[in-house]
């Protein structure tokens, strides 16, 4: 089934299991709650586009949506710690979403609507027969609302983006990905919580151009002892009569040569008893770079971005890695934790969730980019017999070897059940003719 095709199935109105919306309304508009007048984002000041446009959140929300978006996806059965690579959401969690989406596309999709505009919402398509999802469709944030009836159940109504046909959706039908929330139900976006710092990034994103495009000259007076005079007329080329301010004339005429990044450092000749006196103060005197730092840091921290993966800040390569571990504990662990508990209680069954299987996302895949703490890793695992040879070569997707299916285990450890026998023969040192206590004797 197409997106475009999933699109309409989904804002077609059915009497069963869905519900029509009929005449009703999502929220009510009242003078006391005047914040459901506003819509699309003149409510917070700050649009998309705009936002995207200035380089700290576009990084931002590529870091982040791009890091969500490469996590391996798996089932794991809690009880037995078992993954289970042929179960039947694999077509949709790990091979393609829809027809139109990869499973990559998707996630970084969801994540992008989750930071831009506080909720990311997908309609499970499921098989009609065996209620098996069979497609996660995305739906546009802004086409899907939110209401919570006299007995505290959420509903989803969604609005076709074509026909304008309005449906009610029952919560186990949709995936629901929330920002930071104040009620549990809807999240807020990060440009809303950031409206004021994006403002100010954006001004002074506005004001730095504005200098570039006026060759880097702050503005500035022109004075003259004589009487420019009163507005004249001036007679045209076609004949026609117009007045004119001699002030606007030479405003026009002193900017046609000196505005523009052409024209910077271009020498002025002045006539008239005219004087140039610069009124602006210079980006050094408002320290505009160490302030543009500051901004940078500002969003960094709206989103839980570290600022060398913003390529900012000056720290060193032990402090990045630092803030690389913190930025996967405390930033993607999150959404991970988020997106796991969503999708595993509205895609598996009941049954299944009886049974504890669980889905999972894999944030070591972050090692990947350090070989030095991936073998690390690798080495204390096998050492504890975590894993054996094929494990760990499946981890680096290559085949599996003669034997690698065996533990092993460093000849200084063994069973803590057999620990008195143990202590025994190591203390003794294997001496010839001694005759080695039983377990049961060690034991006792």
């Amino acid at each position: 089934m197409s997106l475009r095709k999933g699109l309409a199935r989904a804002g077609r109105t059915l009497d069963s299991p869905r519900k029509s919306l009929g005449k009703g309304v999502v929220q009510q508009l009242t003078l006391e709650s005047p914040a459901g007048w506003l819509t699309g984002e003149e409510s917070v000041g700050m649009s998309r586009d705009r936002a995207m446009k200035i380089s700290t959140v576009n990084r931002c929300v590529e870091v982040l949506s791009n890091s969500m978006a490469v996590l391996p996806v798996y089932i794991m059965n809690e009880r037995t710690k078992e993954r289970l690579p042929d179960h039947r959401l694999g077509r949709v969690l790990w091979e393609r979403a829809n027809e139109a989406m990869t499973a990559f596309d998707y996630q970084r999709l969801m994540l992008c609507n989750e930071l831009l505009r506080g909720n990311a919402y997908a309609w499970i398509y499921r098989d009609p027969r065996t209620g098996w999802p069979q497609e996660l469709i995305p739906l546009p944030p802004d086409y899907v609302s939110i209401h919570v009836d006299d007995g505290g159940h959420v509903w989803y109504f969604f609005t076709h983006p074509t026909t304008g046909a309005v449906t009610m959706l029952r919560p186990e039908e949709i995936l629901h990905y929330k920002a930071y929330s104040e009620d549990g139900i809807e999240g807020i976006s990060v440009l809303r919580r950031a409206s004021l710092t994006l403002s100010t990034a954006r001004a002074a994103q506005q004001y730095e151009n504005s200098t570039w495009m006026n060759g880097g000259q702050p503005s500035g007076i022109l004075t003259t002892d004589s009487d420019l005079g009163d507005s004249i007329e001036v007679v045209q080329e076609d004949g026609t009569k117009v007045t004119v301010d001699p002030k606007d004339q030479l405003r026009k005429s002193w900017e046609a040569v000196h505005r523009g990044p052409g024209n910077a450092f271009r020498i002025a000749v002045l006539d008239l008893g005219l004087k140039y006196q610069p009124i602006s103060m210079t980006n050094a005197d408002a320290q505009f770079v160490e302030s543009n730092e500051i901004r940078v840091a500002d969003i960094c921290r709206f989103f839980g971005v570290p600022l060398h993966l913003a390529y900012a800040g000056k720290q060193s390569y032990a402090s990045n890695e630092q803030n690389g571990i913190e930025f996967v504990n405390y930033t993607l662990l999150a959404y991970e934790t988020q997106w796991g508990q969503e999708d595993t209680y509205k895609l598996l069954l009941p049954s299944e969730r009886a049974e504890q299987l669980r889905i999972k996302r894999n944030l070591k895949v972050f090692l990947k980019g350090d070989t030095a703490a991936q073998s690390a890793w690798y080495r204390t695992m096998r050492e504890i017999s975590a894993l054996n040879a094929d494990e760990i070569r499946g981890l680096e997707d290559m085949g599996t070897i003669p034997g690698g299916q065996e533990y092993y285990a460093s000849w200084n450890y063994g069973p803590l059940s057999n620990w008195a026998l143990l202590s025994v023969i190591r203390a003794l040192g294997n001496a010839v003719g001694a005759e080695l206590p039983k377990e049961g004797e060690a034991n006792g």
